[in-house]
């Protein structure tokens, strides 16, 4: 499944089992196919939370990632990319849900499709950075090694995208359980599977046998992808017990496990790990404060428009807060000045990535770019 698409899964029955303390699961669901708008709300929102996450690091970079650079950049960054801090891990657990509950692949050229649906647009837009880094000049190392190494997961100066050399074959991983469930036999999909598998030492081998230097490989996950993915199928598949109450309670654990992750990155140690106990606790209770939230009917087409040019404003939107960013943003800030510039390039970053996106989807680009 890939970022932006958002799938469909069967509705809920309409009687439903009474309500218990905290969760439940729901009543065997009716075949009549039901779209999950709540999942496009959510998926919306961690675009813009990465968005945020990346309109921060501008600010922490620009101080060199201490306070004494700079106090009023550096605490707005850091705000603003532990506010961030939810949405990766949210990423893993929609494409857990989609896989596992939403939209089970039903066999391996579907998979394949979906899978064509993200590595095509991740290639071009590695493309694009590359030559975009070279443009400004930015570049670490030469264009052809950056492009070997891109290949290999190493993705420089799209750092950005290595979200999708983990989302990859956990996605690929999870389908390969769900055909093999189905009575298929995915041997395609082993085969990859095991590339993955072998790629690390494979690659080291091949280097000590020719003296070369090669590259890290990188395409794989972490367990904790993986949990979250599973985390995700099971938490999407529940009904939390209505009301605003049991929402805004997540909302306060949320906000809790935020002011957390701000204190462990200005405190212990930035950047947290994606696998840490506050980034899990943040992430769970910001799901459960808004899945099957009810999404107003006039929204609705507005939010699924949106969420659906999720996954091209993903892809383009490094390059716009760069662009915004390089002119304004510096260590010397005063607070009130930092926090406008904070706010302000997010949210034009927000309109661009997103006015981007939808732009190319209307010229038939999508499949391209994403």
């Amino acid at each position: 499944m890939t970022v932006s698409d958002v799938p469909t899964q069967p509705a809920a029955a309409s009687a439903s089992p009474p309500q218990r303390a905290g969760l439940h699961v729901p009543a065997a669901p009716s075949r009549r196919p039901g779209h999950r708008y709540d999942v496009d709300l959510i998926r919306l929102l961690c675009a813009c939370g990465v968005i945020l996450g990346h309109t921060g690091s501008e600010f922490i970079s620009a101080v060199g990632r201490q306070e004494a650079g700079g106090a009023a950049a550096y605490w707005a960054g850091m705000t603003a990319d532990a506010v961030s801090r939810f949405a990766v891990p949210m990423y893993f657990a929609i494409a857990g849900w989609a896989v596992l509950a939403g939209a089970p692949p039903r066999d391996g050229r579907r998979l394949a499709r979906r899978m064509v649906r993200i590595v095509v647009p991740m290639g071009v837009w590695t493309a694009v950075y590359l030559l975009w880094g070279r443009l400004r000049e930015t570049n670490e190392d030469p264009l052809r090694d950056l492009a070997v190494d891109a290949a290999f997961a190493t993705v420089r100066p799209a750092y950005h995208l290595w979200y999708l050399y983990a989302y990859v074959p956990v996605v690929l991983l999870l389908g390969f359980v769900v055909l093999l469930r189905a009575g298929r036999r995915p041997w395609w999909l082993g085969a990859v599977l095991l590339g993955f598998a072998l790629g690390p030492g494979l690659l080291a081998d091949a280097g000590r046998a020719t003296g070369w230097g090669t590259p890290s490989f990188g395409w794989g996950f972490g367990v904790y992808a993986l949990v979250y993915a599973a985390g995700g199928a099971l938490l999407f598949s529940l009904h939390p017990r209505g009301g605003r109450g049991f929402r805004a309670l997540w909302l306060g654990v949320a906000a809790a496990a935020m002011l957390g992750v701000l204190v462990y990155q200005t405190q212990v140690s930035y950047v947290i790990p994606n696998a840490h106990v506050l980034v899990a606790v943040f992430t769970g209770a910001v799901l459960l404060a808004l899945t099957r939230v009810r999404v107003p009917e006039r929204w609705r087409p507005r939010v699924r428009r949106a969420a659906g040019a999720a996954f091209g404003a993903y892809l383009v939107h490094l390059m716009v807060i760069q662009a915004l960013a390089e002119p304004v943003v510096s260590a010397d800030l005063g607070g009130a000045e930092a926090a406008v510039l904070t706010a302000g390039i997010w949210a034009a970053s927000v309109v661009l990535s997103f006015g981007a996106a939808l732009l190319w989807q209307r010229l038939g680009l999508r499949r391209v770019l994403g």
